[in-house]
């Protein structure tokens, strides 16, 4: 019996593994709206409306294989969407 075959595909085992990219947060800036790669304190990009951030963390987020986090303007996370491999997907 192979074991490899029962892996999870997140595990670092399985040959359909894909490794994550940094999570991206839609957080408020001075300027409008900034795409932040999670534990960078600079921004990727910045935008006039969150609309226009959060389309554009949705692309990075889906190339890498993480999550997009939307903040609200107070800074509390109001959105999260996973992209690629989600170890925990929803049931139903």
């Amino acid at each position: 019996m192979n074991l490899k075959s029962y892996l999870p595909l997140w595990h670092p085992n399985n040959k359909n593994y894909k490794l994550m990219g940094k999570n991206q947060h839609v957080v408020k800036h001075s300027n409008g709206w900034a795409v932040r790669g999670a534990g960078n304190e600079k921004a990727t990009k910045v935008t006039q409306t969150q609309n226009e951030a959060i389309q554009y963390a949705k692309q990075i987020a889906s190339n890498q294989n993480s999550e997009m986090l939307v903040h609200g303007r107070d800074g509390r996370i109001r959105e999260r969407n996973s992209y690629g491999n989600d170890p925990h997907p929803p049931k139903g």
